[in-house]
């Protein structure tokens, strides 16, 4: 007998019957997201800080805290607080600032949020972070100056996205600049592609 019937894979069937399967050898191995404790099983980009929301149930509904200074994410006051909705399937990409640290809460529906560092001095240039937040997985995402970020809405219904940038909106001189993500300069400078 082969040694490779005795062989299992995790789900307990044995190796041989997988080398039999069509298609198998070109699978890759699922890679969680997050580790058991259920925290995301990324390296965040220099400068790049999030920190997953936990609502708090009662006899009314919900609350999510959305932003706290004592959670150290970023020590930049709080000046200003934008709704934006996004219509499913729709992408808001490539943004990038100047001065500004944008702070992005996922509140309602489901988001596809990516960063990429750009900044050719930075220790993660070339890095991409994904992070797959909305109703269901509340989150917080700090984004410095430099880091390209933006969001596709991968649910079935609009979705809402808080916006707690560290400088006011200046509507002479804003510093938000765009690269759009399908044209060809943001698909030369970004290796990421939105599915």
């Amino acid at each position: 007998m082969n040694e490779h019937h005795n062989i299992k894979n995790r789900s307990g069937a044995p190796a041989a019957l997988l080398e039999r399967v069509e298609g198998f050898a070109d699978a890759a191995a699922l890679q969680s997201r997050t580790t058991a404790d259920g925290k995301l099983r990324l390296q965040p980009i220099d400068g790049v800080k999030y920190r997953l929301a936990r609502p708090v149930s009662h006899h009314h509904g919900h609350l999510t805290e959305v932003f706290r200074t004592d959670w150290g994410l970023t020590e930049l006051p709080l000046v200003q607080v934008n709704l934006t909705t996004t219509f499913p399937g729709r992408i808001r990409a490539w943004g990038i600032h100047r001065q500004t640290v944008d702070r992005l809460f996922a509140a309602s529906g489901a988001f596809c949020i990516v960063c990429y560092d750009g900044r050719q001095n930075s220790p993660t240039f070339g890095c991409v972070n994904e992070f797959v937040l909305g109703e269901r997985n509340q989150g917080l995402v700090v984004i410095p100056p430099g880091v390209y970020h933006g969001w596709k809405n991968i649910g079935y219904d609009e979705g809402a996205i808080v916006s707690m940038p560290s400088r006011l909106y200046d509507h002479n001189g804003p510093d938000r600049w765009e690269l759009p993500w399908d044209s060809d300069a943001a698909r030369a400078a970004i290796p990421y592609r939105w599915t």
